[in-house]
């Protein structure tokens, strides 16, 4: 077992044990403010392209993915109340800690994507299924503001496949050519330092 798979594997342990109240009380935030599961799980790829259910808690409605797959700005009209302070501070991804000790994903890595925008990365983009993807990766601190980016932009869709998706690929790539596990622990550090400043001052 490499020392990568051992830090992810004991942390995340650790982090559900510690956090199940937490987990809990979210539960019945999300229960009492909207109808539908406390979980959302959606296919993403993974290493070698194979196919895994990436877990968060519930943000939106019941049935938006079906009304398309990217959330454009913090106010989507899809995302309910308690969604939108889970999406803010990044608790809605806290469930990918089973990922992680399920060796599905890792504390670092390449953001998995959704097959519908897999299809459209080049040979060499595709050198990031070498790896394992990640809760948190350098495109996750440089685009900590995406959906507001999105709701930007003139044509949201477009954006997302020409300019994010080259950039998040991009970034992606770097950290695969510089990966090691203190490269890890600054990306984590850096993540934690984002979520921080985003809290009400």
């Amino acid at each position: 077992m490499s020392p990568k798979r051992i830090f992810d594997a004991s942390i995340s342990f650790l982090l559900i044990c510690l956090l199940l109240p937490v987990f809990f009380s979210i539960s019945v935030w999300i229960w009492l403010d909207s109808d539908g599961k406390i979980f959302y799980a959606q296919v993403r790829i993974g290493k070698r392209k194979q196919p895994f259910y990436v877990l968060k808690f519930r943000t939106m409605r019941e049935g938006s993915d079906q009304k398309g797959l990217l959330t454009v700005g913090d106010r989507d009209f899809r995302i309910t109340r308690a969604g939108y302070w889970l999406r803010k501070y990044k608790v809605d991804e806290l469930p990918q800690l089973f990922n992680i000790l399920l060796g599905k994903m890792s504390f670092v890595g390449p953001r998995p994507e959704v097959s519908k925008y897999v299809a459209l990365y080049d040979r060499q983009q595709q050198r990031v299924f070498s790896v394992k993807p990640g809760l948190t990766d350098w495109a996750s601190i440089q685009l900590m503001n995406e959906s507001e980016l999105l709701a930007n932009a003139a044509d949201p869709e477009n954006f997302y496949r020409t300019t994010l998706i080259p950039m998040k690929i991009q970034l992606a790539l770097k950290y695969i050519d510089h990966q090691s596990l203190w490269t890890d622990l600054n990306i984590i550090i850096d993540t934690l330092k984002c979520i921080l400043r985003s809290l009400p001052q």
